[in-house]
């Protein structure tokens, strides 16, 4: 199997989850209410799956794997155009934690919430197609089968350990948050 079989399966995990945001700016509208629940739970999809775990991969593996090698100019700069929406999603979904915030103070951010989570809906089906589409395969080339080998292998190796790394944050968030007593 190559590298990019695993990152085009988390693909299609993400846009299951799109489709959910999309659902949930219809009740948003209609209920005129915001469920802070699925918002949190959204932001955590995206930041530890979609982001951390599946952007990871292509960023401190296979990002960095291509940048050793020649690569065309056209690659070069799909590549760093990658890069750059990574940092813009990451932008927006600081924005949609801030807005929820402000929702939860009692500050009416229905709308921003909304247009928030549209922009994501629409920001990540066109990035997926660009990865999977006129990005993945072609960067396949540059790498032997054992280089692919040894990339898949560490794949595997990175999402093992992002569990560990999830639950490692939830407690330092806790220990920050509740003042935990010696008896």
């Amino acid at each position: 199997m190559k590298p990019i079989g695993p990152m085009m399966w988390e693909h299609r995990l993400i846009e299951k989850m799109l489709r959910l945001f999309e659902g949930e700016i219809r009740k948003i509208n209609e209920s005129n209410k915001l469920d802070t629940v699925f918002l949190d739970m959204a932001v955590d999809f995206i930041r530890t799956y979609a982001d951390r775990t599946h952007h990871g991969k292509e960023e401190d593996i296979l990002f960095r794997d291509l940048a050793k090698k020649p690569m065309s100019p056209d690659h070069s700069r799909t590549m760093n155009e990658l890069v750059e929406e990574h940092k813009s999603s990451r932008q927006i979904v600081g924005k949609l934690v801030e807005a929820k915030e402000r929702y939860l103070e009692g500050e009416d951010t229905l709308q921003e919430v909304v247009s928030l989570l549209g922009e994501l809906a629409r920001f990540y089906p066109l990035h997926i197609e660009k990865e999977d589409k006129h990005f993945f395969y072609p960067c396949m080339e540059y790498f032997t089968r054992e280089e692919q080998d040894k990339m898949l292998a560490e794949f595997y190796e990175f999402d093992r350990t992002m569990i560990h790394e999830k639950y490692r944050k939830v407690v330092e968030r806790m220990e920050a948050r509740y003042t935990v007593s010696q008896a």
